[in-house]
């Protein structure tokens, strides 16, 4: 990637982007791919922020109903199925069930919210609603014996930090220059646009040119806008706190569970990663250092309790074998509770002093790619003449064009983990599984030649090998075992913390040799 990036020959681009987790990429991914020259940097791991402490949902947010947010709803419902098209590899249908609670919402109003939902995004191939007896099914095993009946319906799983990371590979095969660890330490404007100075993680700088910058910074959003460009902003954002923990999987089936509760937030417990569930999120205003975000003992108990309430065995913050929490940068549109700010996205465009600055505030995972679309809606009047006509003629390009390791149709994941299966007989069943999951039609490029494990070179524990780690290295901007541990992979939760330093060594020595 160094080497690639070295080959660039100008310092002046078509747009320039602050910020690298998934919205800063889909807008990087989209302009290149309609023949705009484009830089993003970020101070530090790309999605290593906000965009890989989500629930992993694709969801049009069924709870939003309740707040009449029906335009966002129906673009992420309609959403979840083109992402699945473009990614069938990281993305997956999820089967979600609501038990009724007479105490909660009636019954006849979920019923109606679910058809809504259902009808509401031009729902394809993810089946609709149907009803549960749980003392008839096994899904209700495990469950307290007062919830009787309740509704499944579908979403889609994704891993969160690999759409990122492949948004950004795809940006830069269509010519972007991706920078992770680079600060934007100041920022000029004038009549031809903006100077930026930035900063690598070794402290060289360089000026970056260009007529628009894009302020995708998540939470840092008004920082950039008041402090590095001296601005006002329009609006205001709202910090708002999700904290997530996973414990040992609670249930058998493949079901996540969505839980009503009497605060009038909502929690979900979902399979993770075979052997775990996770238990998400919170909601609560959070004014704290952004760089220090932490699950606190308070949101812990509170996610204990919650999933307590539905299930026979208590959950206790001793049963947690991870945490993870991060930041959401809402739109502050006045909402009175954190649970029920907006989750749409807000575009301000500032013109002044000829140096036209776009800020992203709000936003969710699952409506990026639209986020990145109505960006570049803003941006392209303001372009050169000649990037015009083709910026506005390949408009929607992104949901039709695979992402790396997604060229396979959606309904294939299987028979794809049969062929690799087939193609590399060494690999347990698990691991083949899991290479497709993560890389898709390139898991054979990774793999390459290798006839038995030890082909792959050193091996770190649960079937990560000095192959994998250099593909990562290479093609995926991951420079520490953190990178690799709990954003790449979720290997980090089968791996003891001297696994996780010899990981260090190994990438220390490599960038010695580099």
């Amino acid at each position: 990637m160094a080497e690639r990036a070295a080959t660039q020959t100008s310092d002046t681009y078509d747009l320039a982007i602050i910020g690298g987790g998934i919205n800063g990429c889909g807008i990087a991914r989209d302009a290149a791919g309609r023949g705009l020259k484009v830089f993003l940097c970020d101070r530090g791991d790309l999605g290593g922020a906000t965009s890989s402490a989500s629930t992993k949902l694709l969801h049009g947010g069924l709870r939003y109903l309740e707040h009449y947010e029906f335009r966002l709803v129906r673009e992420a419902l309609k959403e979840r199925e083109v992402l699945w098209g473009i990614a069938p590899h990281i993305v997956r249908p999820l089967r979600f069930v609501l038990p009724h609670v007479k105490e909660m919402r009636p019954r006849w109003m979920l019923r109606l919210g679910l058809l809504i939902y259902d009808h509401l995004g031009g729902r394809k191939a993810l089946p609709g609603t149907s009803s549960v007896d749980f003392a008839r099914s096994p899904i209700g095993q495990g469950l307290k014996p007062g919830l009787r009946v309740g509704f499944e319906y579908s979403d889609c799983w994704v891993e969160d930090n690999r759409l990122v990371i492949l948004n950004a590979r795809d940006a830069q095969r269509l010519g972007a220059e991706i920078r992770s660890r680079t600060a934007c330490v100041a920022a000029r404007a004038g009549q031809g646009g903006w100077t930026l100075t930035v900063e690598g993680a070794n402290g060289a700088r360089r000026d970056i040119r260009a007529p628009v910058v894009v302020n995708a910074a998540g939470p840092w959003a008004g920082d950039v806008v008041r402090t590095l460009a001296g601005r006002q902003t329009g609006g205001r954002t709202r910090m708002v706190q999700g904290s997530h923990i996973v414990v040992p999987k609670l249930y058998d089936h493949d079901r996540c569970f969505i839980f009503q509760n009497g605060d009038g937030r909502i929690v979900f417990t979902i399979p993770y990663e075979g052997d775990f569930t996770l238990i998400g999120t919170t909601d609560r205003d959070y004014s704290g250092d952004l760089d220090r975000v932490r699950a606190s003992e308070d949101e812990i108990h509170y996610l204990c309790r919650a999933a307590s309430a539905y299930f026979s065995r208590p959950i206790s913050p001793g049963d947690v074998v991870w945490t993870y929490s991060g930041v959401r940068p809402l739109y502050d549109d006045g909402a009175s509770a954190a649970q029920t700010a907006t989750r749409d996205y807000v575009l301000e465009l500032d013109p002044s002093d000829g140096a036209p600055m776009l800020s992203i505030f709000g936003g969710k995972i699952t409506t990026y790619r639209r986020l990145a679309e109505s960006a570049l809606d803003k941006i392209e009047p303001l372009l050169a003449p000649s990037h015009r006509a083709k910026v506005a003629s390949m408009r929607g390009w992104t949901g039709r064009a695979s992402l790396p390791g997604g060229d396979f149709p959606k309904q294939d994941f299987a028979a794809l983990v049969r062929t690799l299966a087939e193609a590399y007989p060494f690999l347990p069943h698990g691991e083949a599984t899991r290479f497709v999951r993560y890389y898709g039609t390139e898991a054979p490029a990774i793999l390459g030649n290798a006839r038995k494990m030890a082909d792959l070179g050193q091996s770190f524990g649960a079937g990560l090998t000095e192959a994998e780690i250099d593909h990562m290295r290479r093609n995926e901007w991951a420079l520490t075992s953190e990178d690799i541990l709990w954003r790449r992979s979720k290997l980090g939760l089968r791996l003891r913390e001297a696994q996780a330093q010899e990981i260090d060594r190994y990438l220390t020595g490599l960038s010695q040799v580099a």
